[in-house]
């Protein structure tokens, strides 16, 4: 849509049959209009137009247009990573600013799958030892089934052309979202910068704090 001149026509095909609903609300979201669905044997074919929508913008009390989200993500579960990359990067696909804040057990999902040479005390090297190294590595919250569960769910994931955690995260970093590691669990969890994927800030509460301020959307996983 980007490459469109305004009015130009493009015309979209999808086996989602969740896929018309959500296509909808990403015009309603990014000012493009939705101008007609059909089903053809197994795919949902729909036509929109660049530009000439309705907008319908939140703004805060001054007026200004609220486009950010944030996203606390405590829990290094598997499927809750997955859910948690899949809202932001689709809330960056509808123009949004989005900022990840990665603390405690959530930072194993950030870290590097080899292991990396670096000095620790006894405590945190510990730690870093007992917990996952990378997404995956990560069990999911419920059915783990002594890592049979993961698997499973990776398979269908792939089986459904659904994309991986680890392209998930890819995406989000290539994409321009925000994804920052707190200091002080990193601190405690035993965990160096050094440990983790390319693309992620290294910030604090104070951090999170300012992007949430100017957030209309805040979650926490």
């Amino acid at each position: 849509m980007k490459s469109l001149n305004d009015g130009d026509v493009l015309e979209v095909s999808a086996t989602d049959p969740g896929f018309i609903s959500d296509i909808k609300a990403w015009c309603s979201n990014t000012k493009n209009q939705f101008i007609c669905d059909e089903k053809l044997d197994n795919k949902w074919v729909v036509q929109l137009q660049k530009g000439l929508g309705d907008n319908k913008d939140i703004q805060d009390d001054k007026g200004a247009v609220l486009k950010e989200k944030t996203l606390v993500v405590f829990s290094g579960d598997l499927d809750k990573a997955i859910a948690s990359f899949i809202i932001a990067n689709g809330a960056k696909a509808m123009g949004n600013e989005v900022t990840m804040f990665f603390t405690f057990w959530g930072l194993n999902i950030l870290r590097r799958p080899e292991p990396v040479s670096v000095s620790k005390d006894f405590m945190s090297n510990m730690f870093s030892k007992m917990m996952p190294r990378g997404s995956k590595k990560l069990g999911l919250s419920k059915m783990n089934m002594a890592g049979m569960g993961p698997m499973m769910i990776r398979k269908v994931m792939n089986d459904k052309n659904i994309s991986s955690l680890e392209d998930l995260i890819q995406t989000g970093i290539k994409s321009g979202i925000r994804i920052v590691a707190c200091q002080m669990s990193m601190d405690v969890m035993g965990i160096t910068k050094e440990e983790l994927i390319d693309g992620v800030e290294i910030g604090g509460v104070a951090t999170y704090l300012n992007a949430a301020d100017d957030s209309n959307v805040n979650l926490f996983i």
